[in-house]
């Protein structure tokens, strides 16, 4: 992987949103590199980006959550109001079929509903892909979890096969519902959690809320060398890390075993952070039990109390993006932008470039213009088979999913 160094540096001015659903304003700054050891940050500096070319690969969704990319190039794409729509393309001009699944027992409250989605390797043998979707249990709000289907050949059926996972913390009002999936290079699967709004769940360690979880795709087993698998608790098996608020994106690095993870913070100091196995990532709203309640009011990665705690690569600083999906651009035909970390934004209707070191510090930070403004809430970012970014937009009606190529 090349690491860049040939941006120019500018003063680059970043579009945000004062809050989730207010009209666009102009905000500058370019988001935050905490020093090691404190909570301090530093201002890495901005960069311009190669022009990008955006195509409408379909519309008429709703709450695109997720994207999975099929072997005979059909897409397939997750929305949060419990639909699973099946693209006829990877390209523009796309056709949409919903995909006939019983979903009828998905809580669709809030941030929660039918949220991440994972095609499994061996699909073209099994037509297998997972999702992670909030639960209902005699109509109440029962808890979140990964649900493996099958696809029919004709792609117009989905069939559910088995719970991979059962048990990961739910909201009723489903805040901080997570839930992203992703496969690391090593085939596990990796899924971030929120911590659904509870004080005590990102540092415990028993509770699957506020981690990133490590399992086996097939199985449902946690994978034998994670850091806690030979704890008394079975939840505790599955960590691979904890102390997170929202993780939103989870992005393995190509030819890397370096893990990405973009987070939710507050109301300010949303989070991106290099993922070690084992390690404690500081959120703690609970101030360690001694206090009740949800107190917002602590630092993300809170180093005074856990001195230990991993700092971010990238904080917002001062405000939040509301980051939200993370993936890697690869392939020569990015140029300067190949291997570049790329963060999708819901409050601040943008994506977020950052170009990394081969150690995973961020270098640069740059913001394509023909975002600002143009697509509203971002949500989805997957690089394709064919080396293609895609996004999903999620504005509520007439939802995109976009192909993103450079010029």
């Amino acid at each position: 992987m090349r690491t860049r160094t040939s941006f120019l540096v500018v003063g680059a001015a970043l579009a945000v949103l004062t809050a989730c659903t207010d009209a666009p304003a102009e905000r500058a700054g370019t988001g935050q590199v905490p020093r090691s050891g404190t909570s301090a940050p530093t201002t890495p500096s901005a960069a311009e980006t190669p022009r990008l070319k955006v195509e409408t690969v379909a519309g008429g969704l709703a709450h695109g959550w997720d994207v999975g990319f099929l072997p005979d190039g059909k897409v397939l794409v997750s929305q949060r109001p419990a639909r699973i729509a099946l693209l006829s393309s990877n390209k523009p001009g796309a056709t949409v079929t919903t995909v006939k699944a019983d979903l009828t027992d998905v809580h669709v409250q809030g941030e929660g509903g039918l949220m991440g989605l994972v095609v499994h390797p061996d699909f073209a043998q099994t037509r297998r892909f997972t999702t992670c979707q909030t639960h209902t249990e005699n109509g109440e709000p029962n808890d979140i979890r990964l649900v493996t289907w099958r696809l029919a050949e004709d792609g117009r059926i989905a069939t559910r096969e088995k719970e991979l996972l059962t048990g990961l913390p739910l909201a009723q009002s489903g805040r901080h519902s997570g839930c992203r999936p992703t496969l690391a290079r090593d085939g596990s699967l990796l899924v971030g959690t929120g911590d659904t709004a509870h004080g005590t769940f990102p540092q415990d360690r028993t509770n699957l809320g506020g981690k990133v979880l490590r399992l086996d795709l097939d199985t449902g087993e946690p994978k034998p060398d994670n850091p806690f698998v030979d704890a008394a608790n079975r939840n505790e098996r599955y960590v691979y890390t904890y102390g997170h608020r929202n993780i939103q994106g989870v992005a393995p690095r190509p030819d890397s075993d370096q893990v990405f993870t973009a987070e939710h913070g507050p109301s300010k100091n949303d989070e991106v952070n290099l993922i070690q196995a084992g390690r404690n990532y500081g959120w703690d709203p609970s101030q360690g039990g001694t206090v009740g309640g949800y107190d917002e009011s602590v630092e993300m990665t809170d180093l005074q109390r856990f001195p230990d705690a991993v700092p971010a690569k990238w904080q917002t600083g001062d405000m939040t993006e509301a980051v939200c999906a993370a993936t890697f651009l690869a392939g020569d035909q990015w140029g300067a932008l190949e291997g570049t970390l790329v963060i999708t934004a819901l409050k601040g209707a943008k994506v977020i470039l950052l170009s990394l070191t081969e150690q995973g510090d961020v270098e640069t930070v740059s913001v394509p213009k023909e975002f600002t403004d143009t697509f509203g809430r971002l949500r989805a970012a997957r690089t394709g088979p064919d080396g293609a970014l895609y996004l999903t937009t999620s504005n509520g009606t007439d939802d995109k999913l976009l192909r993103v190529t450079p010029a």
